[in-house]
């Protein structure tokens, strides 16, 4: 302890403030090389590491002399030394006041070198020449040895005390008894060699105990506690106190220091350590070996005793409360959680808290909440178990009731639809019969020529019509100039002269000649402009040109598979499936045979022929067959599926019958199948087409695109139906809105009778479903399916079953036929209405468009709505705080308080529920960051938000009941 000595004399500023001169840059490789010194030293993550190499050598050169300059002065081992110094017990009394005068300066300037050099110097304060944790912990234990000597003989005599522990080591016997955390660095002990320290010396010398109780009135286990906590808040440092066997013991044992202010500090310490992985189980453990030193009766009986006591300094309160809140909630098993609880219930938190409900300490309020928020009340997770049952039992039940009503909600759509469509086929014979009484008769034919010549002079031909006009050029032609496309008259369109730029609605126009006989033929888009507010209607959509339209146009891929490949009858493979599918059946090979002959599907059930159609007999095979028939073997050395293979091979038209088999048992089930596809075509056809209100809404569409397009792109007189997709695709100068919206708004503004325009058209969802070429396909098998269920009769007219079924079924097949022909005319009658190619646009296409576009405008509708929703409760808001203000003085508290309270409702709002347990990884700088979000937010479980809500539902609901008990 020489040296010890020696450094009373020394000066205490341990930090260089001299800033020396700057020195020529070295070579690049001395650089690089002291560059990559100063970057270990700096010990940064990898991306500011890299960030760091990227620099040019001018400023690396400046990053090497700026930490050179500010390197401390003073090595680890002068720190060291001077705190073995305090520690030496044969220092005369007078020669120790003397030197621990200085402790609280060396001990501060400790925790600056700590927590601000490089982690070099950190290391080398905790390797295994210095054993600096050690040196800090033995400190920290004796200069807090004195307060708990004087608590203990204020709870016992002086010797029941003494025997519990050596001075400032008496914390050994704690719960990492028998632990399996490994010894830290730099402690070297065996658990025997620290049995043997506590035998020795266990009496406290007097001159001992008045040096702690010297130490202790002064602020050096304030400090140390706040050295520890540097080494901590590097991973190194950090490992190495948790794996320490008195380290976390002694931090938990500066809790009966008297400074409120050092118990905070330790709270906020030990709090932070709960979070980290790993932490919790040894904060618990700390708090049983304070259990034991400091002979309480039950675990945190003094934490208690402090929050308790301390009550008028609220930093202890609020650390003790968010420690409490931490040690109970922050563990995941629920059991253990309640177990906690419990404890602290014991210890009358409970009862406390009640107290401390009216506290004007906003941020003890905040700490107050957040636990209560957290607690588990088993009583009420229980009821909800049982509520939660009986509403699956509900639930269940009404899921069974609405299958039900989906059954007969679907029945009752098939029969509206056959209504629909029947309906629709009268209506259209009906328009058909129209058409020919209002077509004016044919001119009669011309007298014949009298004489032979007259059969020998052909007719002239017929000239060919004139071929249609180009359109015109925008602003060359006035509008009453019409031009002839052979077929109508159509009116040229003026361009339209905006007063701002507008943007481009990117739709695919139709040309003149083409819309001829569609829906925009019948439409004016012109007189819809009369009517808008075109004004307003630039003043939201000015902007520059949008970005090109997306392709909606999407392929789809049919994949195919090879059939695979026939096998002889012999093949192991097939006759082992053909075995199995036998043993399905149940049957003889006789029985089989005669039911197939005779057609009978009471025998053989439809899904049995389909299977036994996969085994009809190859030419190979009925050639090995017919071979060994030839060469007389005995059939009973052939296997069951041969011998069955035999003789269902003899079956004459064999393919024919199992055929007609499937199909008659099929029938039924196609006819059912087809039908409501067909009429879902139908009635979605004839309802788009004859929906009166659509067509005045693509007259709003049309009339708005031309007034954006008509200076740029000039009118146009139709667009494709692929262009409602791009409505959505334009928007307002603010961005806010969609054309689309402003369509919504418009309808429901100028032209409220058609913005239900929706339900007018019938089973469009439906019709999108449906591939009207396979079903046309399938009605073409079914025919095929019958002619030879004919053809067969025809051969065999005895047979009753075929002869009921064809008489039965042929009137179903004919009105399926007639619904397909309906259906086909119908649907490509609307697509030709619409402008659209029926060759190339089928049902999947034509139908989803107007499924998109009224699900799109049905959403514009409900955020128009919102909007104008919120947009009032806005203005209302506005003006109760604007008629507020007039009569409040600004800048009164009040007023600004209103105003404080306001902004944290609106951001408690904004946020969202998230789950606020963080699992914190021993990571450089994670106690820090630990520290710094507890004090920005209290500690709350992701359940804890739910609860809270539930437990002050029911305290409103009790109020409600009181209150009218009193008033009963």
């Amino acid at each position: 302890m020489g040296n010890a000595g020696s450094m009373d004399s020394q000066q205490t500023d341990f930090r260089a403030h001299s800033v020396p001169l700057k020195l020529p840059m070295p070579e690049p490789g001395e650089l690089e090389e002291r560059f990559a010194i100063v970057l270990n030293a700096m010990n940064l993550p990898p991306d500011k590491a890299r960030l760091l190499r990227q620099y040019d050598n001018e400023k690396k050169w400046e990053l090497i002399c700026d930490q050179e300059r500010f390197q401390v002065k003073n090595p680890p081992h002068t720190y060291i030394q001077k705190l073995q110094g305090y520690l030496d017990p044969a220092v005369t009394r007078k020669k120790f006041r003397r030197r621990v005068q200085e402790s609280t300066q060396v001990l501060r300037e400790l925790e600056i070198s700590l927590r601000t050099n490089h982690i070099g110097w950190v290391r080398e304060f905790l390797n295994e020449e210095n054993k600096g944790l050690d040196v800090l912990v033995e400190y920290l234990s004796f200069a807090q040895y004195a307060v708990t000597f004087d608590f203990e003989s204020m709870e016992s005599t002086v010797e029941s005390s003494v025997d519990k522990s050596r001075p400032w080591s008496r914390s050994i016997e704690d719960l990492h008894r028998g632990s399996n955390l490994p010894s830290p660095v730099g402690n070297s002990v065996s658990r025997s060699g620290r049995h043997s320290g506590m035998r020795y010396n266990t009496l406290p010398r007097r001159r001992t105990l008045k040096n702690s109780r010297l130490v202790s009135k002064k602020d050096d286990i304030h400090v140390c506690i706040m050295c520890l906590r540097a080494i901590m808040n590097y991973q190194y440092g950090f490992n190495m106190v948790m794996s320490h066997p008195h380290a976390v013991n002694e931090i938990a044992l500066s809790l009966n220091n008297k400074n409120p202010r050092t118990k905070a500090l330790v709270l906020e310490l030990l709090a932070a350590v709960c979070l980290v992985r790993g932490g919790h189980e040894i904060i618990l453990s700390a708090f049983d070996n304070f259990k034991e030193v400091c002979g309480e009766k039950q675990r945190f009986e003094k934490l208690m005793e402090h929050f308790r006591n301390e009550d008028n300094n609220i930093d202890f309160m609020v650390a003790s409360m968010q420690f409490i809140n931490i040690v109970v909630h922050s563990v995941e098993d629920m059991n253990f959680r309640v177990h906690l609880q419990y404890e602290f219930t014991k210890l009358g938190l409970d009862e406390y808290l009640d107290k401390l409900k009216h506290t004007e300490s906003d941020k003890l309020q905040v700490q107050i909440q957040a636990y209560l928020d957290n607690v588990f009340d088993v009583g009420a997770l229980l009821e909800d178990a049982e509520t939660k049952n009986a509403a699956l039992e509900r639930v269940e039940e009404l899921e069974e009731n609405i299958s039900h009503l989906s059954e007969k909600l679907q029945d009752t759509e098939n029969e509206a639809m056959s209504k629909i469509v029947e309906l629709e086929k009268q209506l259209m014979q009906r328009n058909k019969e129209l058409d020919v009484v209002r077509s004016p008769p044919p001119p009669p034919p011309p007298p014949p020529l009298p004489g032979p010549a007259a059969e020998t002079v052909p007719a002239p031909p017929v000239p060919p019509p004139p071929p249609p006009s180009a359109p015109p050029l925008p602003g060359t032609s006035s509008p009453t100039v019409v031009f002839n496309s052979g077929l109508a008259a159509v009116k040229i369109k003026k361009p339209i002269k905006t007063k701002f730029r507008m943007p481009v609605f990117n739709w695919v126009a139709l040309k003149p000649n083409q819309i001829n006989g569609t829906v925009f033929n019948e439409i004016d888009d012109e007189r819809i402009l009369e009517d808008l507010n075109v004004d307003e209607f630039e003043e939201i959509f000015k902007t520059k040109a949008q970005g090109p339209a997306i392709d909606l146009s999407s392929s789809k891929q049919k994949i195919t598979q090879k059939g695979s490949s026939k096998v002889t009858l012999l093949e192991a493979n097939r006759a082992k499936n053909l075995a199995i599918t036998l043993r399905k059946a149940g049957k003889t090979a006789d029985e089989i045979c005669k039911a197939i002959h005779v057609f009978d599907l009471k025998t053989l059930p439809v899904d049995f022929v389909e299977c036994l159609m996969r085994f009809l007999p190859t030419e190979n095979e009925v050639k090995v067959l017919r071979l060994y028939e030839r060469e007389r073997k005995p059939l009973e050395n052939l296997s069951d599926e041969d011998r069955f293979m035999m003789q269902f091979s003899k079956i004459e038209r064999l393919m024919q019958k199992m055929t007609i088999m499937a199909f008659i048992g099929n029938f039924a089930e196609s006819i059912q199948m087809l039908t409501p596809q067909l009429h879902a075509i139908i009635a979605a056809s004839v309802s788009i087409k004859s929906s009166q209100k659509l067509k005045k809404i693509l007259e709003i569409i049309l009339a708005l695109g031309n007034y954006m397009n008509s200076s740029k792109r000039g009118a146009v007189y139709g667009f494709k139906l692929q262009s409602l997709d791009l409505l959505l695709d334009t928007k307002s100068t603010d961005r806010k809105q969609t054309l689309l919206h402003y369509i919504s708004n418009v309808v429901k503004e100028k032209y409220h009778q058609v913005s239900l325009f929706y339900n007018e058209l019938h089973y469009v969802e439906k019709a999108a479903a449906v591939s009207l070429e396979n079903v046309l396909l399938d009605v073409k098998e079914l025919q095929r399916g019958m002619d030879l269920t004919k053809r067969e009769y025809t051969m065999h007219d005895h047979n009753t079953l075929l002869k009921e079924f064809i008489l039965n079924n042929e009137g179903k097949l004919k009105k399926l036929q007639d619904d397909a022909k309906i259906a086909q005319d119908a649907f490509d009658d609307v697509v030709k209405y619409f402008g659209e190619n029926p060759k190339t646009t089928p049902p999947s296409v034509f139908f989803p468009v107007f499924v998109r576009f009224v699900k799109a405008y049905k959403q514009a509708e409900e955020e128009n709505e919102l909007r104008k929703k919120q947009e009032q409760a806005l203005m209302e808001k506005l003006l109760e705080q604007e008629a507020l203000m007039e009569q409040q003085d600004p800048k009164s508290p009040s007023h600004k308080s209103k105003r404080q309270q306001q902004e944290l409702i609106a951001e408690l709002r904004r946020r969202q529920v998230k789950d606020n347990r963080h699992v914190y990884e021993g990571k450089d700088g994670a106690i820090e960051d630990i520290i710094t979000d507890l004090r920005n937010q209290p500690y709350r479980r992701a359940d804890a938000v739910r609860r809270s809500v539930r437990r002050r539902f029911d305290d409103q609901n009790l109020r409600s009941v009181n209150g009218a008990e009193i008033t009963m």
